[in-house]
């Protein structure tokens, strides 16, 4: 089994006591709740969004203007506008959040050169996954049309992530989304969704929900690959693998995380790091298993 390259060489620590690795993981997860809490209101309002690349200017010929005191060869005027290798990277936020969770994955992002990333809210008034899912859609299509990229890469966090491979597997989003990154998304479903008698949403993301029904559907030729994190200390995932990505048509590569929870995930350093190495990776499917045929890998990140 080919893994991601990242991750293969982290180091394999010792593995704490869950009694002792549970206390610290509650107090990283208030630490990070607390810090959230404090930008949460700095991401209420959508980002601002660049405007469109302005059409190219036709070169002048020399006849049909005044000379400004230099000629510009036709060709370099002419070309049409080449996006950078690297697609656009969308960031999904989870239930009740906004885009303020990724302030320091998208700092971790653009430090290694990704300059294209941009960050949606959808309302806490969504009751649907499948309106939400549509919605993000909308947006992935005016992204490519705004950058000129055909694909974009996604990050999920939670709920993020559920929209998101329902757009992706279910609404055809699998020709525009390259690589779908979650992190700690109940992807089988969870038995713990606070308010799930009260917000229709949270009821979709149980086990056994209409929603979780529909994606264990066949998704033959789903041209997205999948990278799903999951962390034995997430207290929303119940079981902690319901955020692991288990299908047969899937390209999926699941990676377990150790001593954290589940509002880390999106600020841990070494899940940053290998975030990017997952959207970095030149061919989707290249750290799946091949030997035993099986179109779902697994590693870990200490």
């Amino acid at each position: 089994m080919k893994l991601l390259p990242l991750l293969s060489l982290l180091p394999r620590l010792p593995r704490p006591r869950l009694s002792s690795a549970l206390l610290g993981a509650t107090a990283l997860e208030l630490a990070v709740l607390a810090g959230h809490l404090v930008a949460y209101p700095f991401g209420l309002t959508p980002e601002r969004r660049p405007s469109p690349r302005p059409p190219a200017r036709p070169a002048s010929t020399g006849t049909d203007g005044p000379d400004h005191g230099g000629t510009t060869p036709p060709e370099a005027t002419a070309l049409p506008f080449a996006p950078a290798a690297a697609p656009p990277v969308v960031l999904l936020h989870g239930f009740i959040d906004n885009r303020s969770v990724f302030v320091v994955l998208r700092r971790a992002l653009t430090r290694h050169g990704h300059r294209h990333l941009e960050a949606l809210n959808y309302s806490p008034l969504t009751r649907d996954i499948r309106i939400a899912a549509e919605l993000l859609g909308r947006h992935v299509e005016e992204i490519c049309e705004r950058t000129g990229h055909s694909r974009v890469d996604v990050v999920g966090h939670s709920l993020g992530g559920l929209i998101a491979r329902y757009y992706v597997q279910r609404l055809g989003g699998d020709r525009r989304v390259r690589t779908l990154v979650t992190l700690g998304t109940p992807h089988g479903g969870t038995a713990v969704a606070p308010g799930a008698g009260v917000h229709p949403i949270v009821r979709q993301m149980r086990g056994g929900s209409s929603v979780i029904e529909e994606l264990r559907a066949p998704a033959p030729g789903c041209r997205t690959r999948f990278v799903s994190f999951w962390s034995e200390l997430d207290q929303v995932m119940v079981p902690v693998r319901t955020a692991c990505v288990d299908h047969p048509d899937l390209d999926a590569v699941n990676v377990r995380v150790t001593g954290i929870g589940h509002l880390a995930l999106p600020v841990h350093p070494t899940v940053a790091a290998a975030i990017r190495e997952a959207l970095e990776a030149q061919e989707a499917g290249e750290d799946t298993a091949t030997a035993t045929g099986s179109s779902t890998g697994a590693t870990s990140a200490a």
